[in-house]
């Protein structure tokens, strides 16, 4: 008999462990931070080096032209901080009076960043912030707020649409910038869905590519289908109507409870039909999607 209780002890305490696991898998939030907040986009390192008492960290990151103002500065400055106390047990560090972060300018390496040892080999403490701290509420939904979204740019007249589009310019604050560039992207020439598809990855969104141009986006335990269709030079510069199709048909095979298609070309009227039939799908084109971009750099 005692084994018996034993016995079902036992399996009791190994069905609640499997309880909890899977409590915690479905709910990826905590604390009131986003588990995903730990594993923000971080920049690429291409290069590291020591020499002469200073570790030189070179991250494939794009920078303005103008340079680096102080918020992509601090960011890199940092970044290269703790990569070298990321490398420090298989390094030598203890003469390492300095730490170096370079970005790139065309085909150029540029020193950003420099940062001061007050003692050799000693690091300053971890402090890398979140670029977008409403990323950590629990009450940022960026997609819920999709159906308000006014459209800030205006078409032209029915008929007037040309065959060739300007290059959409996102307009970014400097944190969202800086976290997009970070990410290896330049928002001076990419184009409006890489770029909004970076500042959800910012935003704590965990951006997984599916397919070419197709993204699962996971965030606070919500899937997201995403479709990315640029525009692309010779193409008509309204969203065909085989393209919204596919997009729904996608969408709806993929399982998940949420769908966005991103355009940077113009939308049909057809689209708000669609959006009213079913509103777990939203079209985030021309006329919206600096709008969107200001939901997830600004919250």
């Amino acid at each position: 008999m005692p084994i018996v209780i034993a016995v079902v002890i036992g399996l009791a305490v190994v069905a609640a462990v499997v309880a909890l696991g899977r409590r915690r898998a479905a709910n990826p939030v905590s604390g009131g931070t986003l588990a995903g907040a730990a594993g923000r986009p971080r920049p690429v390192v291409a290069e590291f080096h020591v020499a002469e008492g200073s570790a030189r960290v070179h991250f494939q990151v794009p920078l303005p032209a103008a340079g680096a103002d102080e918020v992509l500065t601090e960011l890199l400055g940092r970044e290269a901080v703790e990569v070298v106390r990321e490398k420090r047990h298989t390094l030598p560090i203890g003469d390492v009076h300095r730490v170096i972060a370079l970005g790139r300018r065309g085909d150029a390496w540029v020193e950003v960043a420099t940062i001061g040892l007050d003692t050799p080999g000693q690091l300053p403490p971890p402090m890398v912030p979140e670029l977008i701290p409403h990323a950590t509420r629990h009450d940022f939904d960026p997609f819920e707020r999709l159906g308000d979204l006014p459209a800030s740019a205006a078409g032209p007249a029915s008929g007037a649409r040309r065959e060739e589009l300007e290059r959409l310019a996102v307009r970014l604050p400097a944190p969202a910038q800086a976290a997009v560039r970070a990410q290896g992207i330049d928002p001076a020439g990419s184009d409006a869905p890489t770029i909004v598809l970076g500042l959800m990855r910012s935003a704590g969104y965990q951006v997984v590519a599916a397919a070419p141009g197709t993204f699962h986006a996971d965030r606070a335990g919500q899937r997201t289908f995403v479709r990315a269709v640029p525009h692309r030079p010779g193409e008509y510069p309204e969203l065909d109507e085989s393209e919204i199709r596919k997009f729904v048909v996608d969408f709806g095979a993929s399982g998940a409870p949420r769908g966005l298609l991103l355009s940077d070309k113009w939308a049909p009227f057809e689209i708000h039909e669609r959006e009213r039939r079913d509103p777990r799908v939203r079209f985030v084109t021309r006329e919206r999607i600096q709008s969107f971009a200001d939901v997830l750099a600004l919250g």
